[in-house]
This record gives structure tokens, sequence and C-alpha cells, in this order.
């Protein structure tokens, strides 16, 4: 059977039609509030009715964790699975020799998304095969130090650690409160931070834990005065909120795009300046054929071909809703639970509340209640899913709903939160 005539079979399926036509509903639904502001759009819970009937997700849970893993509409899914049924026909040649080539049309739609060069742009895994791409990637020598902050993913502070440990680099974190009262501030946290020594600043473009944004181009205009690369962490902006990483001026950009793009889980892209390629190691061994190639940060051996090609779909499903949208209402959603919280003294709200600092992600820290207990609590009484994140100097649970979450759950959510700190 040849591809062809495989995905006319597929497309045949009743699956695929039911599937089809939840996709379609959504994309005539956009058309239909086409002329409605993003702010308008958000509490429209028609709209968004018709968005999350795209998903199959699970109706007896509230899963306000997708900053861990976003479910994939089934627009994704069945892609998914139809690249999966073809690849299993004959590997060799289905897999390798069709679908893999077309991992070149998925480079460029990313790109396309990310506002920079197909040719900067390596498909990985997730953001910590990225980020580690560019942290054991760039040459550093005993004694050089490498700036970021205490709050950033623990994976990637474990990284640099790994070469404290092996190489005699510094690894030197700073802290900043929660939330910051300014983007002024963290600018000058890490203005001050900087010293001679400095190699290499790692910066969050969004925590992964209370969502706070940092003012990446402005670190990078500082850094790259003093001959300063940048690696920021995007692990959680990307189709999160509006920006181009062409904006930034960063000279690497790590993501995932199993989060907030909704693609398959194992998929994610590396972004490397185009000057800064050469000079920058693979993780896994390439060949020297490839110094100036992006894809040499693609080496890792066999690997299925169907979860990067299924990214289109998910970057399509995203642009048929608009980025603007959706940040507004992730927004929406986030400050509908939080605000009500805020109003309890037993609540503690850690996030920014300020738009240009946060977007999706919240964090609730509590006043004489334990956070570990509420979390279990939330999840074994009320099979409300959310994230326990401790931390040295502050501990809560981070909050994230996704474009499926319904004012109904976030309107529980916030009633057994009340609830369980009235009893505690």
């Amino acid at each position: 059977m040849d591809r062809r005539n495989f995905f006319q079979l597929a497309a045949g399926s009743a699956l695929v039609a039911f599937q089809n036509n939840a996709v379609e509903r959504a994309a005539a639904a956009t058309r239909s509030i086409s002329d409605k502001s993003p702010q308008e759009v958000a509490s429209d819970e028609d709209y968004w009715g018709e968005i999350r009937n795209a998903f199959s997700i699970d109706r007896n849970i509230i899963n306000l964790n997708n900053g861990y893993v976003s479910p994939a509409p089934r627009v994704v899914q069945d892609a998914l699975r139809r690249y999966l049924e073809y690849s299993d026909m004959g590997p060799v040649h289905t897999m390798i020799n069709v679908l893999e080539r077309q991992v070149e049309t998925v480079r460029r739609r990313i790109a396309e998304t990310a506002g920079c060069d197909p040719e900067e742009i390596a498909i990985t895994r997730n953001a910590s095969e990225s980020l580690e791409n560019a942290q054991y990637g760039i040459d550093l020598k005993a004694g050089d130090e490498v700036l970021t902050t205490n709050q950033d993913y623990p994976r990637m502070l474990t990284t640099f650690r790994q070469r404290e440990r092996r190489e005699g680099i510094v690894l030197k974190t700073i802290s900043f409160p929660v939330p910051p009262p300014s983007m002024d501030d963290l600018y000058q946290r890490f203005e001050n931070a900087v010293t001679p020594k400095t190699k290499l600043i790692l910066v969050c473009h969004i925590t992964n834990r209370t969502g706070q944004i940092f003012p990446v181009k402005r670190i990078c205009q500082m850094a790259h005065a003093r001959g300063i690369p940048v690696i920021v962490d995007g692990a959680h902006a990307f189709n999160h909120f509006p920006f181009k990483i062409s904006d930034l001026d960063c000279d690497y950009y790590g993501t995932s795009l199993h989060k907030w793009t909704c693609a398959p889980i194992g998929t994610g892209f590396l972004y490397v300046r185009k000057s800064r390629i050469a000079n920058t190691w693979s993780m896994m061994a390439s060949s020297d054929t490839q110094v100036d190639d992006i894809r040499k940060f693609e080496e890792i051996g066999t690997h299925p071909a169907a979860n990067h090609n299924a990214i289109s779909d998910a970057l399509i499903f995203n642009e048929n809703i608009g980025i603007h949208r959706k940040a507004a209402r992730l927004r929406y959603l986030r400050d509908r639970w939080a605000n009500r919280l805020a109003q309890n003294p037993k609540c503690k709200i850690l996030h920014s509340q300020d738009p240009e600092q946060s977007c999706g992600i919240g964090f609730l820290s509590f006043n004489g209640v334990d956070a570990g207990k509420m979390y279990g609590s939330l999840w074994n009484k009320y099979s409300i899913l959310t994230a326990h994140v401790p931390h040295e100097e502050y501990t809560g649970l981070r909050i994230t709903p996704h474009i499926y979450s319904t004012v109904r759950d976030i309107d529980f959510f916030a009633e057994m939160v009340e609830k369980e700190v009235k009893n505690a």
C-alpha cells in the first residue's frame, strides 16, 4: 500500500470523521468570534466549549496540572496514530524513507511560529534535552561562572552542578521575591550579579514554579554587551503567550511542545542562533561534516517519526484559536480562582498579577495550612489534580488550567480550597 492509499483509508474511518468534525466545529466557532477582542472571547463559555470538545479528556477529574504535560486534541492524536500505523507497515521504508523526510516541513512550520530561520531549529523530545545540548555544548573551563536563579528548573541546575563536579566551573544562583516588585527589579538582580568571571547566563522565560516572566531581551542585551551568551529556558512559554524568539535576542532557546502547544508527548525544540551552531558541541556525537548543521543536535539514534510529524497538527490547532485569545483565556481562568482565594486570610497568591509578568500559571500558598496535605486532599477527596511545588524559600501549589478547562472546574477548585482551609 502506498502512502496516498493509506491516508485515504484512514480518512474514511468513522473515528477520523468524528474527530475531524470536532476540529471543524472549533474552527467555525473561531470564525464566529473573529470580531471580538481577546478579552471578550476569554469569558465566552460557548466558544471554549467547542474548543473543549476537540479534546478526549477524562471528564471525571479536574486537571489543573497541565504545566507538567498537556493532553493533545483529537486531531493530533489521530495524526500520531496514522503515522505510527504507517511506520509499522515497513519501518525501513515507511518511517525512514517517507515519514522522516517530512520533519523538514515540521521544522519550517515551527520556525514560522517562532519567528526565526528553520536552520536554527532542532527538533527534540523535550525542553530538558534541548537545554542540555546547550548547557553541555558550550565550552567552559575551571573557574568560569554560570549565572542563573535558584528558582530555575531542577534538572537544569543539576546539569550545571554536574559540570561543577566534573570540570570545576562555578554555578552562581541569585534569588528573587515572589512575586517580584517589577521587571526592573529582576533585570537589576542579573545585572548586579555579573562579574568578570561570568561566561554564561541561563534565564527562564517563564518559571515553572510561580509562572514569573522575565525581561529576557534586556538581560540578553546586557549580557551581549559584555560578551556573554544567554540560554533561555522556554519550557512553559511557547504557545502560552505571544512572543517571537527573534525578538528576544537570545543565543539558545529550549522548549517542550507537549505542554502549552498540546503536541504529542515527547516533543520539543532547540533554537540556536546561526552564528553559535558551529561552536556548540552536540550532546550526542555528530560528525565533522555537521559542524554548521542544526541537525547535529537531533543525533539521538533511531526514534519514531510519528511524534515529531504530528507537531504540525498541533501548530495548526493553535493557529486556529490564535495566541492572543489563548493567552487571554488562560489569564482569565487563573484570575478567576486567584482573585477569589486572595480574599481568604489563609491563602496567599505568589504569582504576579501584572499581565506583563505572568499568564496562565498561578501559585497558591497558605498561612498555617500544609500545602502537601492540601494537595492530597484535593486529589483524594475531589479528584482535583494540582502540583505540589516545594522550595527552600516558599512552598505551595502550582495551578495550571488549560484551554479545555471550564469555569465550573475553576469555581469548584476554589470552593474546595475554601472548604479545606476552613477545616484545617
